[in-house]
């Protein structure tokens, strides 16, 4: 390279980062065009040179950091491509430029340098001892000048990130060794290196302006915590989640871990700096916690100094707590509930409770808690964290004798709780009138469903410890509130609340909205009963009838408002949604014992002769039959029954007054579906009369959500439930009508059309009775899940209702919600699932089934052929033609696969529905480029899905295609075999398998298959040479996730053209140096070892082995 290149790289670098203006012979480049042209340097191990001279010579930022980010890829790619001695150069040459140039760049340019430098390191860990040494180069950096070290700290940093996390293109085994022996050999001296750093600057050994002293503390504290949250076991932690979990730190790290100075280092740094330093240092703090505890090579340690240090933890805690040291920072705040959060978990509540102080730390914690609480607009997302702490001491309390540790602390522990809860039930209540009284200034906790959650998930515990008190306080607020309610609607009547007068209407939100959250605690706290034995003597179910009582009263009133103003007198839908909440919770508690206490249960008070162990398990059925009992007695609104169709019928309301609301409709249906889905639950429902109206009258004109074009996924849901309880085992019985009976709605609805002329069902008037018919029938399909409920379906449908579908194919082919409603339908009805389709050996409805399938496939796909493809760059092209074309190929691979019809009776009877569905398939896929194909995902999985089948089962009619058309096949398959999604992959290397495979078994026979195949093979002559080369170059070379998708064919690929594999292996041999020719030719020649001409399972997986093996060693030491 030379100047006048560099200076045109440095132009191109503008263009791409800073949108300057690039010119070549008078015209302007693009960015794209830049960026491509930038991108080459990254195509060869030749381009190395050209980036140290953009380094070396360029005054560009934008230069360098393109130079650093190519280095980068193509040490990474061609790593084997350099000797060791190349390598280490490199690295000391990066290491000296950083050294020399590091504190003028841009920190990008450095970060990027920096990168390299440590992927150098890790890739060549085992190289050569001067890789393994790098903490000691980076020394010299942290003895330099400060910017040095601020240099050599962020080397650090990344050093323990890059040996950390997996990289892209190597195998987890590789991974593993390097990060285990980085651990025992650099690890420890790295994080002493940081804590020597905060050391210093907490004695002011280094003399640095704020600036610099703020970044090198930063850097020290992020060094800290990367090397106490190091992967040390190979746990392959989830960085999603903010729990820290299990660290196990080595042995030998224990003399530092254990020093008291390195505790109080941490906190003093805490104390006496601002975000993010100080966050940081609490985060360092935690993560040090939670290895002194859970790291089993402390385990040894003594009582004495784990006491001790779990003292010197709380005295810091207590010394912040006092003083509110930098709580006033969000950041701060966040990572200190946190700490209290984990505390417990880190530590046994027998060890806390004889600490120091430990009665005045739990002072302190109620006191912060409840101030956090209190300022619930600020805490919101942190709040769980000391609900957790709470409900872990809570839930620790019976394995504490009450003598153990501090006097009195199991009573101090039920104030403190006593207190927590209640402030929370306060603060939370009173939230609503906050929120509505703010105008939008307070964002509404009750919509931030994450942090909701995370807190009523924590709530049961807490409560549950102090439930007597705990209960009346939530009555003392749920009764007046009741009463208030209830006087407000009376003054409203059958008006909507934002008719009332304003203030009004404003009292009635405030009130619903702190009836919400007694809703939503009552129904989490009840959803937290337990039915163990050591709990259902305690009389719990008298208070949780009690406080269901509450809901399940204003349950009552809500829905006699909605009902007796026909919809137009509803509630808020946040209080409608925490209903549902509670409903949900009280069915998973109090809905699974009816079928053993009601009387068609049988339930026998005789004793077991079996034995005693028996005796005891009828015992404690007996007992919690009680318990049940004694609920709905202590409840007074009636029997299981009678509380349970209450509840189902508020769900049917539900569905008939609240039509638009998705929200409300999509939990009524979770809900309603769970209830079908358990087994006494279900059982339970098919006694209700309102399930039975349900069932008798599953239409628009009862139930107004089905109307809604927004609702057409609920529809399904809808009547996937109600088939579900229809064809359970007494549901015709208990219900009062038969599936035939039950599907009459829709076959009147299909009596209507089909008497209508082409012109006719077009009509939009026609379009919603079709969209809600498929959508139903989809529904009812998804719940026949046996031969025997199949057959009555299909039974109704053919042969005089399946003849429509192709007619509403063919005239409504352009209406995206009517077709895709119909071939949904028609997937879920071809799909085989658990051999549902499974028919009577001389029955012909296999046939007809596919003949009725390949006549909507035929209608629907020739329309589409005949409709002109969308422009290209049509960004709605996927919604008008792919979207539809995907879904018609998902039913014809649910007809081809399904294994319920005999193909081979077409040809013989000369029935042209199988070629028609073949042939449409074929041109379908044919007008799809393959930049399309693979952008995609749904139509590339429903495309190589169609391929994949008819190489498996319909082979002669692919070799009967032209050459073209065939060869377009294969190259979509060529290239899918090299997608990133392993199931794509999977297919076309199945395809390449059953292409193979027949070649190799047929050919030589006299076959016109045959004939056609060496047709193509003598127009195409390198396809073989082209797929085996592909094959293993993804084996070698490729990712690991794809190593399993492609090794299958390989077998068959070999043996069918033995010329290919040879040709490829001379050329991998050749472009490898002398003494890689003789490690890979070993390597080739214990993979042929033993390999028999056949393709028989047992030869398959020994070669797969060989495979696997092959692959490990030559990745070792092959270069590209």
């Amino acid at each position: 390279m030379d100047a006048q290149q560099l200076s045109q790289v440095e132009s191109l670098c503008e263009t791409l980062y800073a949108s300057g203006v690039s010119t070549e012979n008078g015209k302007p480049i693009s960015r794209a065009e830049a960026q491509s042209r930038l991108l080459s340097l990254q195509s060869s191990a030749d381009f190395i040179p050209q980036c140290q001279y953009i380094l070396d010579h360029s005054s560009s930022h934008y230069a360098r950091l393109v130079a650093s980010n190519a280095l980068t890829e193509l040490i990474t790619t061609h790593w084997n491509n350099f000797t060791i001695p190349q390598r280490i150069d490199i690295r000391n040459y990066i290491l000296g430029y950083l050294a020399n140039q590091g504190p003028g760049l841009q920190t990008f340019v450095v970060t990027s340098l920096i990168k390299l430098v440590c992927r150098i390191t890790k890739l060549g860990w085992f190289d050569d001892a001067s890789h393994r040494e790098l903490a000691d180069d980076v020394t010299k950096f942290l003895q330099a000048t400060v910017d040095h070290c601020i240099l050599g700290l962020k080397i650090l940093n990344q050093l323990v990130d890059e040996l950390n996390i997996p990289t892209s293109g190597r195998t987890l085994t590789q991974h593993r060794k390097t990060s285990v022996s980085f651990r025992d050999v650099c690890l420890f001296k790295v994080f002493q290196l940081g804590l020597t750093t905060l050391k210093q600057l907490q004695s002011r050994a280094i003399s640095a302006d704020p600036r610099q002293e703020a970044i090198l503390g930063e850097q020290s504290l992020s060094l800290t915590v990367r090397c106490l949250s190091f992967d040390f076991i190979g746990t392959n932690p989830d960085e999603s989640t903010e729990d820290v979990g299990t660290i196990q730190a080595p042995s030998s790290w224990r003399t530092v871990l254990q020093d008291p100075q390195t505790m109080d280092l941490l906190f003093d740094f805490y104390a006496k700096t601002e975000p993010p330093r100080s966050s940081k240092a609490m985060e360092a703090i935690i993560l040090l916690c939670s290895i002194l505890m859970f790291n089993s090579t402390f385990a040894f340690l003594l009582d004495k100094e784990r006491a001790a240090f779990l003292g010197k933890v709380m005295l810091g805690i207590r010394e912040l707590l006092s003083n509110q040291t930098g709580l006033q920072h969000m950041d701060n705040y966040h990572q200190f509930c946190r700490l209290l959060g984990r505390l417990k978990a880190n530590y046994q509540l027998s060890e806390l409770v004889k600490a120091d102080g430990y009665l005045e730390w739990l002072d302190l914690a109620s006191s912060f808690t409840v101030q956090s609480i209190r300022n619930w607009q600020y805490s919101t997302n942190s709040i769980h964290y000391l609900l957790a702490l709470w409900g872990r001491l809570v839930a620790a309390v019976p394995y504490v004798r009450p003598d153990t540790g501090a006097q009195g602390h199991v009573q101090a522990l039920e104030k403190q709780v006593l207190t927590v809860v209640e402030s929370y039930i306060d603060n939370m209540v009173g939230s609503a009138e906050m929120v509505l009284t703010s105008d939008g200034a307070l964002d509404d906790p009750l919509e931030d469903d994450g942090s909701l959650k995370e807190q009523l998930d924590r709530l049961p515990v807490i409560c549950r410890f102090q439930y007597g008190p705990v209960g009346n306080k939530i009555l003392s607020k749920f009764d007046p509130l009741l009463s208030q309610y209830q006087e407000m609607l009376n003054l409203v009547g059958s008006s909507s609340t934002a008719n009332a007068p304003a203030d009004i209407a404003q009292r009635i939100s405030i009130t619903e909205g702190q009836l919400t959250w007694l809703t939503y605690m009552v129904g989490t706290i009840v959803g937290g009963h337990s039915w163990s034995s050591a709990h259902m003597g305690d009389g719990e179910e008298a208070i949780d009838a009690s406080l269901s009582r509450r809901v399940l009263q204003l349950a009552q009133m809500v829905d006699y408002r909605l009902t007796s103003t026909n919809g137009v007198g509803r509630s808020d839908s946040k209080l409608e949604q925490a209903l549902l909440y509670y409903f949900q919770h009280f069915r998973r508690v109090y809905m699974f014992m009816w079928d053993q206490v009601s009387n068609d249960g049988g339930v026998s008070n005789a004793v077991s002769v079996v034995g005693l162990m028996v005796a005891k398990l009828d015992s404690a059925s007996s007992s919690k039959q009680k318990v049940y009992q004694r609920m709905f007695e202590h409840m007074g609104m009636g029997d299981h029954t009678q509380v349970a169709n209450q509840i189902v019928t508020k769900m049917g309301n539900n569905l008939k007054y609240w039509p638009e609301e998705n929200d409300i409709v999509a939990k009524t249906l979770d809900l309603l579906l769970d209830m079908a889905g358990g087994y006494s639950s279900s059982k339970l429902l098919l006694t209700l009369d309102t399930v039975k109206f349900f069932a008798h009258h599953h239409t628009e004109d009862h139930f107004s959500f089905l109307a809604v074009p927004a609702n057409s996924r609920h529809r399904t849901t809808f009547h996937a439930i109600l088939t579900r309880l229809q064809l359970s085992p007494t549901g015709e019985e208990k219900l009062g009508l038969s599936f035939q009976q039950f599907l009459e709605p829709i076959v009147n609805t299909f009596n209507q059309l089909e008497n209508l002329s082409a012109n006719e069902l077009r009509n939009e008037a026609a379009r919603r009775p079709l969209i809600g018919i498929f959508r139903d029938l989809r529904g009812i399909a998804s719940s026949l899940h046996n031969r025997k409920t199949y057959c009555m379906l299909f039974d109704i449908l053919q042969p005089r209702y399946l003849s429509i579908l192709a007619k509403v194919a063919d005239v409504w082919h352009d209406q995206i919600d009517v077709i895709v409603s119909l071939l949904r339908f028609l997937h879920e009805f071809c799909h085989n699932k658990a051999n549902r389709v499974n028919f009577d050996q001389s029955s012909p409805n296999g046939i007809l089934l596919f003949r009725a399938t390949s006549d909507v496939v035929c209608a629907f796909g020739s329309r589409l052929l005949a409709t002109p493809a969308p422009p290209n760059g049509d960004t709605e092209i996927y919604k008008r033609r792919y979207k539809n074309m995907s879904l018609c190929l998902n039913v014809l691979n649910s007809s081809l696969g399904g294994n319920y019809v005999c193909f081979g009776v077409f040809a013989l009877y000369n029935d042209p529905a199988l070629d028609k569905a073949l042939d449409v398939g074929l041109k379908m896929i044919m007008t799809v480029t393959l930049e399309d194909v693979l952008a995609y995902p749904k139509l590339s999985k429903s495309y190589y899905g169609f391929v994949e089948i008819i190489f498996r089962n319909h082979i002669k009619t692919v070799l009967a295609l032209e050459n073209n058309v065939l060869m377009q096949l294969m190259t979509a398959v060529h290239e899918g075999l090299q997608a990133s999604d392993s199931s794509l992959s999977s297919l076309c290397a199945n395809s390449i398998d059953h292409f193979a495979t027949y070649y190799f078994e047929n050919n030589g026979k006299e076959k016109v298959e045959i004939h056609n195949l060496n047709k193509h093979l003598n127009s195409q002559p390198n396809l073989f040479p082209s797929l085996t080369a592909t094959l293993f170059n993804l084996l070698l070379f490729g990712s690991p996730q794809n190593h399993w998708a492609v090794v299958k064919p390989m077998l068959s690929l070999m043996l069918a053209s033995e010329t290919s594999f040879t040709s490829y292996k001379e050329h991998l041999i050749s472009t490898q140096t002398m003494e890689n020719q003789q490690l890979l030719n070993d390597a080739f020649t214990k993979l042929l070892a033993d390999v028999q001409r056949s393709l028989n399972s047992a030869n398959r997986d020994r070669f797969t082995q060989k495979l696997t093996a092959f692959r490990v060693a030559a990745r070792s030491f092959l270069t590209l």
